[in-house]
């Protein structure tokens, strides 16, 4: 899908979607706790692949969601369910190897370190051990997983955890469903436990979402303000920024995922932008360093890729051709890089953001966006 997008202005009120992240995990512990998920919404690929995996016997397809692997992987072991686990797009080339190293180690057998996989043996408790600034996932992962093996374990981190909200995103669900996790000096103590039920599985409003409206001045209705989810950050950076929009450091190590909104917003600020401690961008979707500085670079902006971020030198851009990178995060940011060009922007692959937000290009126009559909690829 090829869109062609003019400089406009957004304004106007609009409800927060779902959480995703918060979608993943209750539905995850539901399933756990012996509730239907079966009738559960699925706004996005993501969570419906999560809720296809939940359902499936032996055969768990991801698709494009690093978080559903990355959750199911212990726990389909913790419940000693040998399956085969696929993805599809970029998701083969997402690094899970730690995990598997941790799954092996405690009395798993698993073919391969990337999907295509088969895993098998039952998980058994002990020391999960690893750094805190690989994925956040790893530990959410083994955090559900871990109360349903037979005796107590503990999850270690060697590093400084980043991502850390999301982390606890996932504590808040195990409590609403009855698992207490003991918070220790360097990580979690989790004793065996059995989830329970409950009433209290309304998600919350996505801050990661709801990030590319606020940027461009529109009012998102049912947030949490007091949200553990990192992206609620994003009104944190918008304030640093002022109006008119200049240049900030950004210091991506807690909320990675505003990382390619943010540098479409720092690509027409003033002055100079940095993006810092964002090395992990390259393995999402796509590598989000390389393709938010390709894009705007394509706009006629100034962006110097770095190993681990990106120096941004605010000008006007011009407008163009630029590229998804079959990446939903990707594909929103050009548009709201779009708002403010001099000239049209053509964005092909705009379908991305089926992954996260179907609905995505409706709300655009709805809010006040200029975008024309071109084709169909």
């Amino acid at each position: 899908m090829t869109t062609r997008l003019r400089a406009s202005t957004l304004s106007g009120e609009i409800d927060a979607l779902p959480s995703k992240y918060d979608m993943h995990r209750l539905m995850i512990a539901a399933h756990l706790a012996g509730m239907d998920v079966t009738s559960w919404p699925t706004p996005s690929d993501d969570i419906a692949a999560t809720r296809d995996c939940l359902l499936s016997n032996d055969r768990k397809n991801c698709r494009e969601s690093g978080s559903t692997l990355r959750f199911l992987l212990p726990v389909m072991a913790a419940l000693d369910k040998a399956c085969t686990f696929t993805g599809t797009g970029r998701l083969p080339k997402r690094p899970i190897e730690p995990l598997i190293a941790l799954l092996r180690a405690h009395g798993c057998e698993v073919s391969a370190t990337s999907v295509p996989l088969v895993i098998r043996g039952k998980l058994r408790p002990g020391r999960f051990e690893l750094p805190g600034n690989i994925s956040s996932q790893f530990v959410t992962g083994l955090l559900f997983a871990l109360p349903l093996l037979e005796d107590a374990s503990e999850i270690v981190l060697t590093s400084p955890l980043e991502s850390a909200g999301y982390v606890e995103m996932t504590l808040c669900t195990l409590r609403k469903f009855g698992i207490i996790v003991e918070i220790t000096r360097n990580g979690y103590r989790i004793e065996p436990q059995r989830y329970r039920p409950t009433d209290a599985t309304q998600p919350e409003g996505d801050w990661s979402n709801a990030a590319f409206w606020l940027a461009a001045g529109v009012n998102v209705t049912g947030l949490n303000e007091n949200s553990p989810q990192p992206d609620r950050e994003i009104q944190h950076l918008l304030r640093q920024m002022g109006f008119p929009r200049r240049g900030i450091v950004m210091d991506a190590a807690q909320c990675p995922d505003l990382a390619p909104l943010m540098a479409a917003i720092m690509a027409s600020a003033q002055g100079e932008s940095r993006i810092i401690h964002a090395a992990r961008l390259r393995l999402k979707e796509s590598d989000r360093l390389h393709a938010m500085a390709e894009n705007l670079n394509a706009l006629g902006g100034n962006v110097t890729e770095l190993p681990d971020g990106l120096v941004i030198q605010g000008r006007q851009l011009r407008g163009g051709v630029v590229e998804s990178f079959n990446d939903h995060r990707v594909a929103m940011a050009m548009a709201i890089a779009a708002l403010s060009c001099e000239g049209a922007v053509t964005l092909r692959g705009a379908e991305a953001v089926q992954k996260s937000y179907p609905r995505f290009w409706e709300d655009y126009q709805r809010l006040g966006g200029r975008y024309e559909l071109e084709i169909w690829e």
